[in-house]
């Protein structure tokens, strides 16, 4: 059920989950998800996919070295 969402980001950095999303993930009522900054987007998923979910896409020595690569955003450098 791969889609593309897009989301509104405000000017304090929240964002709002569709409701269709909320009811999938049993998050109507609010509660936690895994976000993934992978350098150059962040991913969120349900919690505790997170780890689990990086570690098959990338190494952490291979996603340290692509974040540390991104030398022109100081925040980014320092994850």
């Amino acid at each position: 059920m791969a889609t593309v969402l897009e989301f509104l980001v405000s000017s304090s950095g929240q964002m709002s989950l569709p409701a269709q999303v909320r009811r999938r993930w049993n998050l109507n009522e609010g509660g936690p998800v895994d976000v993934l900054d992978l350098g150059f987007g962040v991913l969120t998923v349900p919690q505790g996919e997170g780890r689990h979910l990086l570690g098959d896409l990338l190494s952490r020595d291979e996603h340290a070295a692509f974040v540390r690569s991104l030398d022109d955003d100081p925040d980014l450098a320092t994850t």
